[in-house]
């Protein structure tokens, strides 16, 4: 199996070092792992893409390349030119610091790799690793990733649940914010929200008097509704989420068809 993996935490960051292990372990011995990930750290970019300026590349070892650009451009630069001629079979994001549940989902530079891997035909899987007081303070905070993500990837990539329509779906994984011995499972979740967190701005002042604002987000510890992945991350398991990159409200679409017929 061929893997490529990336991040939106930069090519140091101390997760992408967990996703290339568990990368490994599901490529197997004959298999190739394949790193294009930001030069620079992405978070919060979504699913931005570098469409008015080109994106230098760099090759920085073997199978091993940093992108000035986002993480959706390192997708498109590792499908278009690093790969090209042997695509992946599998692009894992991650494993970011920090989750990306609830409303998070939708600014994280780590889905927005995932959701290009998925419009470019390509299975995909985004893994976050929750940080709270449960694993803050361990030796390693990404510990519960670490046991439990190959297992995880696994299983998804064995499943017949890979659907390939006009938006083809991808997975969403966070792991909980606890030990990997108090991890109690893995949940099937709806994306939640999170009552009253939102990014809010805080303004600052620079020295020489010069007006700046700084993004700030919400709370992490409150917990979505039953059923939804920041509540069972707080409850100490790993959510599995499915999703897509059609935005539209099928619900509201019935509804407003059947008043205008």
């Amino acid at each position: 199996m061929r893997i490529l993996i990336t991040n939106d935490d930069g090519i140091n960051a101390p997760g992408l070092g967990v996703l290339h292990a568990i990368a490994t372990e599901i490529a197997g011995p004959e298999g190739e792992v394949w790193t294009v990930a930001p030069a620079f750290e992405q978070s919060g970019v979504g699913h931005c893409i570098n469409y008015t300026r080109p994106t230098m590349i760099s090759q920085f070892g073997e199978r091993r390349f940093a992108c000035e650009g986002s993480p959706a451009d390192c997708v498109l630069a590792a499908l278009g030119q690093v790969l090209r001629d042997t695509p992946p079979d599998l692009v894992l994001s991650g494993v970011n610091r920090g989750n990306n549940a609830a409303e998070n989902t939708l600014y994280s530079g780590t889905i927005g790799a995932a959701i290009e891997a998925a419009l470019q035909g390509t299975r995909a899987i985004a893994l976050s690793q929750f940080y709270g007081p449960g694993n803050r303070t361990l030796d390693d905070p990404f510990e519960a990733a670490v046991v439990h993500g190959a297992k995880v990837v696994q299983g998804l990539w064995d499943s017949d649940l890979w659907g390939g329509d006009d938006y083809q779906l991808f997975y969403n994984v966070n792991f909980p914010p606890v030990a990997a011995d108090k991890v109690k499972g893995m949940q099937a979740c709806a994306q939640g929200t999170r009552p009253g967190v939102n990014y809010s701005v805080v303004p600052g002042e620079s020295p020489s008097g010069r007006q700046f604002l700084w993004i700030k987000g919400g709370a992490q510890d409150v917990p979505s509704a039953e059923g939804t992945d920041a509540k069972a991350n707080l409850d100490g398991y790993i959510s599995v989420t499915p999703m897509r990159a059609d935005l539209t409200d099928h619900a509201t679409l019935d509804a407003l068809k059947a008043q205008w017929t």
